[in-house]
Protein backbone atom coordinates (compact mmCIF):
# COMPACT_ATOMS: atom_id res chain seq x y z
CA UNK A 1 0.00 0.00 0.00
CA UNK A 2 2.94 2.39 0.54
CA UNK A 3 3.91 2.09 -3.13
CA UNK A 4 0.33 2.72 -4.19
CA UNK A 5 0.22 5.85 -2.03
CA UNK A 6 3.44 7.20 -3.52
CA UNK A 7 2.16 6.58 -7.03
CA UNK A 8 -1.18 8.16 -6.26
CA UNK A 9 0.68 11.28 -5.08
CA UNK A 10 2.46 11.53 -8.41
CA UNK A 11 -0.70 10.83 -10.38
CA UNK A 12 -2.71 13.30 -8.36
CA UNK A 13 -0.11 16.03 -8.71
CA UNK A 14 -0.13 15.57 -12.46
CA UNK A 15 -3.92 15.48 -12.48
CA UNK A 16 -4.12 18.70 -10.52
CA UNK A 17 -1.76 20.39 -12.95
CA UNK A 18 -3.83 19.08 -15.86
CA UNK A 19 -7.21 20.30 -14.69
CA UNK A 20 -6.41 23.32 -12.55
CA UNK A 21 -4.62 25.68 -14.96
CA UNK A 22 -6.22 28.85 -13.62
CA UNK A 23 -8.63 30.26 -11.11
CA UNK A 24 -11.71 29.54 -13.19
CA UNK A 25 -12.29 25.94 -14.23
CA UNK A 26 -14.88 23.25 -14.53
CA UNK A 27 -14.42 19.49 -14.33
CA UNK A 28 -15.73 16.80 -16.58
CA UNK A 29 -15.20 13.15 -15.83
CA UNK A 30 -12.95 12.94 -18.90
CA UNK A 31 -10.59 15.35 -17.11
CA UNK A 32 -10.35 13.10 -14.08
CA UNK A 33 -9.91 9.62 -15.49
CA UNK A 34 -8.88 8.16 -18.80
CA UNK A 35 -12.00 6.06 -18.78
CA UNK A 36 -14.92 5.49 -21.07
CA UNK A 37 -15.30 3.17 -24.02
CA UNK A 38 -15.63 3.51 -27.76
CA UNK A 39 -17.67 0.37 -28.36
CA UNK A 40 -19.92 0.01 -31.38
CA UNK A 41 -23.07 -0.31 -29.31
CA UNK A 42 -26.28 -1.86 -30.62
CA UNK A 43 -29.42 -0.07 -29.43
CA UNK A 44 -32.24 -2.43 -28.41
CA UNK A 45 -35.89 -1.33 -28.08
CA UNK A 46 -38.34 -4.11 -27.26
CA UNK A 47 -42.13 -3.79 -27.62
CA UNK A 48 -43.91 -3.31 -24.31
CA UNK A 49 -40.83 -2.25 -22.35
CA UNK A 50 -41.25 1.20 -20.81
CA UNK A 51 -39.74 3.68 -18.36
CA UNK A 52 -41.59 5.25 -15.44
CA UNK A 53 -43.01 8.02 -17.65
CA UNK A 54 -44.32 5.56 -20.26
CA UNK A 55 -41.54 6.24 -22.76
CA UNK A 56 -39.66 3.45 -24.54
CA UNK A 57 -37.15 1.52 -22.43
CA UNK A 58 -33.78 1.15 -24.15
CA UNK A 59 -30.69 -0.89 -23.48
CA UNK A 60 -27.48 -1.49 -25.36
CA UNK A 61 -25.45 -4.52 -26.43
CA UNK A 62 -21.82 -4.74 -27.45
CA UNK A 63 -20.57 -7.84 -29.29
CA UNK A 64 -16.81 -7.96 -28.89
CA UNK A 65 -16.42 -10.69 -31.54
CA UNK A 66 -13.37 -11.87 -29.59
CA UNK A 67 -14.97 -14.05 -26.92
CA UNK A 68 -18.20 -15.75 -25.96
CA UNK A 69 -18.17 -14.36 -22.41
CA UNK A 70 -20.99 -11.98 -21.47
CA UNK A 71 -21.20 -9.23 -18.85
CA UNK A 72 -24.70 -8.03 -17.92
CA UNK A 73 -24.54 -4.68 -16.12
CA UNK A 74 -27.58 -3.37 -14.23
CA UNK A 75 -27.28 0.36 -13.73
CA UNK A 76 -27.82 2.00 -10.35
CA UNK A 77 -29.47 5.28 -9.50
CA UNK A 78 -31.66 5.36 -6.41
CA UNK A 79 -35.23 4.17 -5.96
CA UNK A 80 -38.64 5.59 -5.13
CA UNK A 81 -41.86 4.63 -3.43
CA UNK A 82 -43.72 7.90 -2.65
CA UNK A 83 -44.30 11.38 -4.05
CA UNK A 84 -41.15 12.89 -2.58
CA UNK A 85 -38.80 10.22 -3.91
CA UNK A 86 -40.55 9.73 -7.26
CA UNK A 87 -40.92 13.45 -8.02
CA UNK A 88 -37.27 14.27 -7.53
CA UNK A 89 -37.83 16.27 -4.34
CA UNK A 90 -35.67 13.81 -2.39
CA UNK A 91 -32.61 14.50 -4.52
CA UNK A 92 -30.04 11.72 -4.33
CA UNK A 93 -32.54 9.58 -2.41
CA UNK A 94 -34.85 9.43 -5.40
CA UNK A 95 -35.17 7.65 -8.72
CA UNK A 96 -32.82 8.13 -11.68
CA UNK A 97 -33.94 9.03 -15.20
CA UNK A 98 -37.59 9.89 -14.41
CA UNK A 99 -37.87 11.35 -17.92
CA UNK A 100 -36.80 8.16 -19.66
CA UNK A 101 -33.72 7.01 -21.56
CA UNK A 102 -32.66 9.14 -24.57
CA UNK A 103 -31.38 7.45 -27.70
CA UNK A 104 -27.84 8.76 -27.12
CA UNK A 105 -27.73 7.70 -23.46
CA UNK A 106 -24.94 5.20 -24.04
CA UNK A 107 -22.59 8.07 -24.96
CA UNK A 108 -23.41 10.06 -21.81
CA UNK A 109 -21.45 10.09 -18.56
CA UNK A 110 -22.87 7.22 -16.58
CA UNK A 111 -23.03 4.62 -19.33
CA UNK A 112 -19.67 5.57 -20.80
CA UNK A 113 -17.53 6.18 -17.73
CA UNK A 114 -19.05 4.80 -14.56
CA UNK A 115 -18.09 1.15 -14.86
CA UNK A 116 -14.57 -0.18 -15.35
CA UNK A 117 -16.25 -3.61 -15.46
CA UNK A 118 -18.10 -2.60 -18.64
CA UNK A 119 -15.05 -0.90 -20.11
CA UNK A 120 -12.81 -3.87 -19.36
CA UNK A 121 -10.14 -1.68 -17.79
CA UNK A 122 -9.47 0.26 -14.63
CA UNK A 123 -9.11 3.77 -16.05
CA UNK A 124 -5.93 5.71 -15.70
CA UNK A 125 -5.27 9.26 -14.64
CA UNK A 126 -2.30 11.34 -15.82
CA UNK A 127 0.90 9.27 -15.63
CA UNK A 128 -1.12 6.16 -14.84
CA UNK A 129 -2.32 4.17 -17.88
CA UNK A 130 -5.42 2.03 -18.08
CA UNK A 131 -5.00 -1.50 -16.76
CA UNK A 132 -6.95 -4.32 -18.34
CA UNK A 133 -9.12 -6.23 -15.87
CA UNK A 134 -10.83 -9.61 -15.83
CA UNK A 135 -13.79 -8.50 -17.99
CA UNK A 136 -11.63 -7.16 -20.82
CA UNK A 137 -12.91 -8.41 -24.18
CA UNK A 138 -16.31 -9.55 -22.86
CA UNK A 139 -19.54 -9.03 -24.74
CA UNK A 140 -21.62 -6.52 -22.77
CA UNK A 141 -25.29 -5.83 -22.15
CA UNK A 142 -25.79 -2.44 -20.46
CA UNK A 143 -29.15 -2.07 -18.72
CA UNK A 144 -30.05 1.56 -17.92
CA UNK A 145 -32.33 2.30 -14.99
CA UNK A 146 -35.51 4.38 -15.27
CA UNK A 147 -38.23 2.64 -13.23
CA UNK A 148 -37.28 3.44 -9.61
CA UNK A 149 -37.74 -0.19 -8.53
CA UNK A 150 -34.24 -1.76 -8.69
CA UNK A 151 -35.22 -3.27 -12.06
CA UNK A 152 -37.78 -5.70 -10.54
CA UNK A 153 -41.07 -3.86 -9.94
CA UNK A 154 -44.38 -4.52 -11.65
CA UNK A 155 -46.96 -1.93 -10.62
CA UNK A 156 -48.36 1.36 -11.87
CA UNK A 157 -48.86 3.79 -8.99
CA UNK A 158 -50.35 7.26 -8.77
CA UNK A 159 -48.41 9.29 -6.23
CA UNK A 160 -50.19 12.36 -4.81
CA UNK A 161 -48.39 15.42 -3.51
CA UNK A 162 -49.16 15.48 0.24
CA UNK A 163 -49.06 19.29 0.17
CA UNK A 164 -51.65 19.40 -2.60
CA UNK A 165 -49.61 22.00 -4.48
CA UNK A 166 -48.55 19.81 -7.40
CA UNK A 167 -50.43 17.42 -9.68
CA UNK A 168 -50.21 13.66 -9.07
CA UNK A 169 -47.51 11.55 -10.69
CA UNK A 170 -48.36 8.35 -12.55
CA UNK A 171 -45.26 6.24 -12.05
CA UNK A 172 -44.74 2.96 -13.89
CA UNK A 173 -42.61 0.57 -11.85
CA UNK A 174 -42.06 -1.70 -14.84
CA UNK A 175 -38.55 -2.96 -14.13
CA UNK A 176 -39.44 -6.64 -13.87
CA UNK A 177 -41.14 -6.81 -17.25
CA UNK A 178 -38.30 -4.84 -18.86
CA UNK A 179 -35.71 -7.16 -17.30
CA UNK A 180 -37.42 -10.39 -18.35
CA UNK A 181 -37.91 -9.15 -21.91
CA UNK A 182 -34.25 -8.13 -22.07
CA UNK A 183 -33.06 -11.52 -20.80
CA UNK A 184 -35.19 -13.28 -23.40
CA UNK A 185 -33.64 -11.09 -26.09
CA UNK A 186 -30.11 -11.81 -24.83
CA UNK A 187 -30.77 -15.55 -24.91
CA UNK A 188 -31.34 -15.27 -28.66
CA UNK A 189 -28.61 -12.72 -29.24
CA UNK A 190 -25.93 -14.75 -27.39
CA UNK A 191 -26.87 -18.44 -27.75
CA UNK A 192 -23.52 -19.88 -26.64
CA UNK A 193 -22.17 -18.17 -23.54
CA UNK A 194 -19.00 -19.30 -21.80
CA UNK A 195 -18.69 -17.17 -18.67
CA UNK A 196 -21.69 -15.01 -17.77
CA UNK A 197 -21.09 -12.25 -15.21
CA UNK A 198 -24.28 -10.67 -13.85
CA UNK A 199 -23.39 -7.49 -12.01
CA UNK A 200 -24.64 -4.05 -11.05
CA UNK A 201 -23.92 -1.20 -8.68
CA UNK A 202 -26.21 0.26 -6.01
CA UNK A 203 -29.81 -0.33 -7.17
CA UNK A 204 -28.29 -2.37 -9.97
CA UNK A 205 -26.47 -4.43 -7.36
CA UNK A 206 -29.84 -5.34 -5.86
CA UNK A 207 -31.00 -6.26 -9.36
CA UNK A 208 -27.97 -8.48 -9.96
CA UNK A 209 -28.94 -10.65 -6.99
CA UNK A 210 -32.69 -10.41 -7.53
CA UNK A 211 -32.47 -11.35 -11.22
CA UNK A 212 -29.58 -13.81 -11.14
CA UNK A 213 -31.82 -16.88 -11.03
CA UNK A 214 -33.81 -15.64 -14.04
CA UNK A 215 -30.64 -14.77 -15.95
CA UNK A 216 -29.03 -18.11 -15.16
CA UNK A 217 -31.96 -20.25 -16.26
CA UNK A 218 -32.75 -18.13 -19.32
CA UNK A 219 -29.27 -17.72 -20.81
CA UNK A 220 -27.82 -21.11 -19.75
CA UNK A 221 -24.12 -20.16 -19.70
CA UNK A 222 -21.38 -22.71 -19.18
CA UNK A 223 -20.22 -20.82 -16.09
CA UNK A 224 -22.13 -18.31 -13.97
CA UNK A 225 -20.85 -15.41 -11.86
CA UNK A 226 -22.77 -12.98 -9.66
CA UNK A 227 -21.04 -9.77 -8.57
CA UNK A 228 -23.25 -7.53 -6.43
CA UNK A 229 -21.60 -4.14 -5.87
CA UNK A 230 -23.14 -2.25 -2.97
CA UNK A 231 -26.71 -3.38 -3.41
CA UNK A 232 -26.96 -5.96 -0.63
CA UNK A 233 -30.28 -7.66 0.04
CA UNK A 234 -29.90 -8.04 3.78
CA UNK A 235 -31.61 -10.89 5.64
CA UNK A 236 -34.71 -9.45 7.35
CA UNK A 237 -37.23 -12.19 8.21
CA UNK A 238 -39.09 -10.16 10.84
CA UNK A 239 -39.44 -6.70 12.35
CA UNK A 240 -36.45 -7.13 14.65
CA UNK A 241 -34.14 -6.69 11.64
CA UNK A 242 -33.07 -3.22 10.52
CA UNK A 243 -34.00 -3.67 6.85
CA UNK A 244 -37.43 -5.16 7.47
CA UNK A 245 -39.35 -1.85 7.14
CA UNK A 246 -37.73 -1.12 3.76
CA UNK A 247 -38.36 -4.62 2.43
CA UNK A 248 -41.99 -4.60 3.58
CA UNK A 249 -42.63 -1.28 1.87
CA UNK A 250 -41.08 -2.11 -1.49
CA UNK A 251 -42.67 -5.55 -1.61
CA UNK A 252 -46.07 -3.87 -1.60
CA UNK A 253 -45.27 -0.68 -3.47
CA UNK A 254 -43.50 -2.39 -6.35
CA UNK A 255 -45.48 -5.65 -6.32
CA UNK A 256 -42.48 -7.92 -5.91
CA UNK A 257 -44.78 -10.94 -6.07
CA UNK A 258 -44.10 -11.01 -9.81
CA UNK A 259 -40.47 -11.72 -8.99
CA UNK A 260 -41.09 -13.93 -5.97
CA UNK A 261 -43.55 -16.19 -7.80
CA UNK A 262 -40.84 -17.25 -10.26
CA UNK A 263 -38.26 -18.21 -7.65
CA UNK A 264 -37.72 -21.81 -6.45
CA UNK A 265 -38.79 -23.23 -3.10
CA UNK A 266 -35.41 -22.42 -1.53
CA UNK A 267 -36.50 -18.77 -1.53
CA UNK A 268 -38.60 -17.61 1.43
CA UNK A 269 -41.08 -14.92 0.28
CA UNK A 270 -41.26 -13.70 3.88
CA UNK A 271 -37.57 -12.75 3.73
CA UNK A 272 -36.25 -10.98 0.64
CA UNK A 273 -32.74 -11.58 2.00
CA UNK A 274 -33.16 -15.34 1.65
CA UNK A 275 -32.44 -14.85 -2.05
CA UNK A 276 -28.70 -14.98 -1.27
CA UNK A 277 -28.91 -18.49 0.17
CA UNK A 278 -31.31 -19.58 -2.59
CA UNK A 279 -28.82 -18.65 -5.33
CA UNK A 280 -25.94 -20.38 -3.56
CA UNK A 281 -28.05 -23.49 -3.08
CA UNK A 282 -29.48 -23.61 -6.60
CA UNK A 283 -26.11 -23.02 -8.28
CA UNK A 284 -23.41 -24.50 -6.02
CA UNK A 285 -20.85 -24.51 -8.84
CA UNK A 286 -21.29 -20.82 -9.70
CA UNK A 287 -19.08 -18.12 -8.23
CA UNK A 288 -20.99 -15.50 -6.25
CA UNK A 289 -19.74 -12.32 -4.60
CA UNK A 290 -20.80 -9.28 -2.58
CA UNK A 291 -18.60 -6.19 -2.48
CA UNK A 292 -19.25 -2.95 -0.60
CA UNK A 293 -17.84 -0.50 1.92
CA UNK A 294 -18.54 -0.72 5.64
CA UNK A 295 -19.11 3.04 5.74
CA UNK A 296 -21.45 3.33 2.74
CA UNK A 297 -23.46 6.45 3.55
CA UNK A 298 -25.67 6.29 0.47
CA UNK A 299 -27.38 2.91 0.43
CA UNK A 300 -27.50 3.00 4.24
CA UNK A 301 -29.56 6.18 4.07
CA UNK A 302 -32.00 4.48 1.69
CA UNK A 303 -32.21 1.54 4.04
CA UNK A 304 -32.90 3.34 7.32
CA UNK A 305 -33.23 7.13 7.14
CA UNK A 306 -36.90 7.27 6.17
CA UNK A 307 -37.87 4.43 8.50
CA UNK A 308 -35.96 5.44 11.64
CA UNK A 309 -36.32 9.24 11.86
CA UNK A 310 -33.72 11.55 13.36
CA UNK A 311 -30.81 9.14 13.23
CA UNK A 312 -27.32 10.60 13.16
CA UNK A 313 -24.82 9.49 10.53
CA UNK A 314 -23.10 7.34 13.14
CA UNK A 315 -26.40 5.64 14.05
CA UNK A 316 -27.25 5.00 10.41
CA UNK A 317 -23.85 3.44 9.80
CA UNK A 318 -24.15 1.36 12.97
CA UNK A 319 -27.34 -0.21 11.59
CA UNK A 320 -25.63 -0.72 8.22
CA UNK A 321 -22.62 -2.42 9.79
CA UNK A 322 -24.83 -4.69 11.88
CA UNK A 323 -26.79 -5.75 8.79
CA UNK A 324 -23.61 -6.16 6.77
CA UNK A 325 -22.01 -8.34 9.46
CA UNK A 326 -25.13 -10.51 9.56
CA UNK A 327 -25.09 -10.87 5.77
CA UNK A 328 -21.41 -11.85 5.71
CA UNK A 329 -22.05 -14.40 8.44
CA UNK A 330 -24.78 -15.97 6.29
CA UNK A 331 -22.65 -15.91 3.13
CA UNK A 332 -19.81 -17.54 5.03
CA UNK A 333 -21.93 -20.71 5.18
CA UNK A 334 -21.61 -21.21 1.41
CA UNK A 335 -18.38 -22.36 -0.18
CA UNK A 336 -19.06 -20.48 -3.44
CA UNK A 337 -19.55 -17.00 -1.93
CA UNK A 338 -16.76 -14.41 -1.96
CA UNK A 339 -16.81 -10.98 -0.38
CA UNK A 340 -14.57 -7.92 -0.57
CA UNK A 341 -15.38 -5.30 2.07
CA UNK A 342 -13.13 -2.24 2.32
CA UNK A 343 -13.74 0.20 5.17
CA UNK A 344 -13.98 3.63 3.56
CA UNK A 345 -12.99 5.79 0.62
CA UNK A 346 -13.82 9.49 0.28
CA UNK A 347 -15.48 9.03 -3.11
CA UNK A 348 -19.27 8.98 -3.52
CA UNK A 349 -19.83 8.64 0.24
CA UNK A 350 -18.01 5.28 0.22
CA UNK A 351 -20.76 3.94 -2.04
CA UNK A 352 -19.84 1.38 -4.72
CA UNK A 353 -16.46 -0.32 -5.04
CA UNK A 354 -16.35 -0.80 -8.81
CA UNK A 355 -17.38 2.61 -10.19
CA UNK A 356 -15.21 5.22 -11.97
CA UNK A 357 -11.85 3.91 -10.74
CA UNK A 358 -10.50 1.20 -8.44
CA UNK A 359 -8.26 3.68 -6.60
CA UNK A 360 -8.95 3.23 -2.88
CA UNK A 361 -10.97 0.04 -3.37
CA UNK A 362 -8.41 -2.31 -1.81
CA UNK A 363 -9.23 -4.33 1.29
CA UNK A 364 -6.63 -5.06 3.97
CA UNK A 365 -7.80 -7.31 6.82
CA UNK A 366 -4.80 -6.35 8.99
CA UNK A 367 -4.54 -2.60 8.45
CA UNK A 368 -3.31 -0.88 11.58
CA UNK A 369 -1.71 2.27 12.93
CA UNK A 370 2.00 2.58 12.27
CA UNK A 371 4.28 1.73 15.14
CA UNK A 372 6.49 4.51 16.45
CA UNK A 373 9.52 3.27 14.53
CA UNK A 374 7.56 3.12 11.24
CA UNK A 375 6.64 6.79 11.00
CA UNK A 376 9.71 7.44 8.90
CA UNK A 377 8.11 5.41 6.09
CA UNK A 378 6.84 7.42 3.14
CA UNK A 379 4.44 9.16 3.00
CA UNK A 380 5.06 10.73 6.37
CA UNK A 381 1.51 12.10 6.57
CA UNK A 382 0.17 8.53 6.55
CA UNK A 383 -0.26 7.07 10.04
CA UNK A 384 -1.82 3.79 8.85
CA UNK A 385 -0.15 0.73 7.38
CA UNK A 386 -1.14 -2.60 5.83
CA UNK A 387 1.64 -4.99 6.86
CA UNK A 388 0.23 -7.92 4.89
CA UNK A 389 -2.83 -9.30 3.15
CA UNK A 390 -3.73 -6.25 1.08
CA UNK A 391 -6.11 -7.10 -1.78
CA UNK A 392 -6.52 -4.62 -4.66
CA UNK A 393 -9.96 -4.94 -6.19
CA UNK A 394 -8.55 -5.82 -9.61
CA UNK A 395 -6.76 -8.76 -7.98
CA UNK A 396 -10.02 -9.83 -6.36
CA UNK A 397 -11.66 -9.79 -9.80
CA UNK A 398 -8.88 -11.87 -11.36
CA UNK A 399 -9.24 -14.51 -8.66
CA UNK A 400 -13.03 -14.43 -8.79
CA UNK A 401 -13.67 -14.44 -12.56
CA UNK A 402 -10.53 -15.90 -14.09
CA UNK A 403 -9.52 -18.45 -11.46
CA UNK A 404 -12.84 -19.39 -9.79
CA UNK A 405 -11.18 -18.74 -6.45
CA UNK A 406 -13.19 -17.82 -3.37
CA UNK A 407 -11.71 -14.79 -1.59
CA UNK A 408 -13.00 -13.24 1.62
CA UNK A 409 -11.57 -9.95 2.83
CA UNK A 410 -13.12 -7.66 5.44
CA UNK A 411 -11.20 -4.55 6.38
CA UNK A 412 -11.43 -3.18 9.94
CA UNK A 413 -11.78 0.49 10.91
CA UNK A 414 -9.04 2.69 9.48
CA UNK A 415 -8.46 6.12 7.99
CA UNK A 416 -5.92 5.04 5.40
CA UNK A 417 -7.73 6.53 2.42
CA UNK A 418 -8.48 9.72 4.33
CA UNK A 419 -4.76 10.21 4.94
CA UNK A 420 -3.65 9.17 1.46
CA UNK A 421 -2.20 12.39 0.00
CA UNK A 422 -3.08 11.29 -3.53
CA UNK A 423 -6.67 10.50 -2.59
CA UNK A 424 -6.99 13.93 -1.00
CA UNK A 425 -6.64 15.41 -4.48
CA UNK A 426 -8.19 12.71 -6.66
CA UNK A 427 -11.24 12.12 -4.42
CA UNK A 428 -12.63 15.69 -4.50
CA UNK A 429 -12.11 15.91 -8.26
CA UNK A 430 -14.02 12.69 -8.86
CA UNK A 431 -16.77 13.78 -6.47
CA UNK A 432 -17.07 17.10 -8.30
CA UNK A 433 -17.35 15.27 -11.60
CA UNK A 434 -19.97 12.89 -10.19
CA UNK A 435 -22.06 15.69 -8.74
CA UNK A 436 -21.96 17.57 -12.02
CA UNK A 437 -22.95 14.60 -14.14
Amino acid sequence: MRTNVWRSCVWAAALAAAVLPGKSWSIGIEDVVDGGNNYNWELVELPGTICSDGSQYRFWVHDSASSNHLLIMYEGGGACWDYETCSGQAGVLGAANPNGIPTDYITQFKAQYVSPLVNGADPGIPLRPKNDIATNGFDVAYMPYCTGDVHVGNRVVTYNDPSGQNPPIVFRHNGYNNSIAALDFLAGRFPNIGKMVVTGFSAGGVASSALYYEARRTLLPNEGYLLNDSGPIFPAPDSSYNSHPLHSLIEDQWNLDSLYDQLPAAFDPNDFGSINAMIATEYPNDQLAYVGYSTDFNFSRFSYERFFPNLSQAQILAKWQADQANLLSRLDDFSNYSFHVPWHRPINDSHCVSIITFIGSHSCPKVRKKKWYEFWEFPWSQSWKCPSGNMPFETFLDRFILNNQVTRKVEPFNEYNLEDPGMSIVGPLINDALSGA
